[in-house]
């Protein structure tokens, strides 16, 4: 009986990884999806995305508010949020809409932009979202009051929602000046 040297062990494993490549089936390609990642909400009944990177944290509409006498009529107040005070903007009175009706899908969207820590009252938020680049769309004909604010679009069951970016709001001078 002949012995097996490992010289002879290591060749048999060569012979036996190279007949598997020949007969292996390759692996199906995957497409890599790349999403990005929104917050829906409405302003003024107009359907909005706020890009996530830009939300700090959404929360419920805070209790006590301390009113700011001398202030405009959409800041609404401050909170103290886990010790921090937090100034509440009607985001839709800001932008000359109506005031917001407070419910129970009421949420405040907090930013932190470049030091401005603020949150933000909107009426109606319906989550999170991610969106593929092919969703990615013209921004469509909008109002003034919303256009400055707005940085692209994307289409979302059937409707195009406007990307609101909270940056450009943060850095809109009558903002800045009200919430510091």
């Amino acid at each position: 009986m002949s012995e097996i040297t490992s010289a002879d062990l290591l060749q048999l494993l060569q012979k036996i990884e190279h007949r598997s490549h020949q007969y292996a089936v390759g692996l199906p390609k995957q497409k890599v999806q790349e999403y990005w990642e929104g917050v829906l909400f409405n302003i003024t009944g107009l359907g909005v995305i706020a890009p996530l990177q830009e939300v700090r944290e959404i929360l419920n509409y805070p209790d006590g508010l301390t009113q700011v006498p001398g202030t405009q009529a959409w800041l609404l107040g401050m909170a103290n949020i886990r010790g921090n005070l937090l100034p509440i903007i009607d985001l839709q009175q800001f932008l000359g809409g109506s005031p917001v009706v407070v419910g129970r899908r009421s949420r405040v969207l907090v930013v932190n932009h470049q030091g401005l820590y603020s949150g933000l009252l909107v009426g109606e938020v319906q989550g999170m979202r991610h969106f593929l680049a092919e969703q990615r769309t013209r921004v469509p004909i909008l109002p003034e009051y919303i256009r400055q604010f707005v940085q692209g679009a994307y289409e979302y069951e059937g409707a195009v929602r406007p990307v609101f970016s909270m940056n450009l709001l943060a850095e809109n001078t009558e903002f800045r000046v009200s919430s510091l």
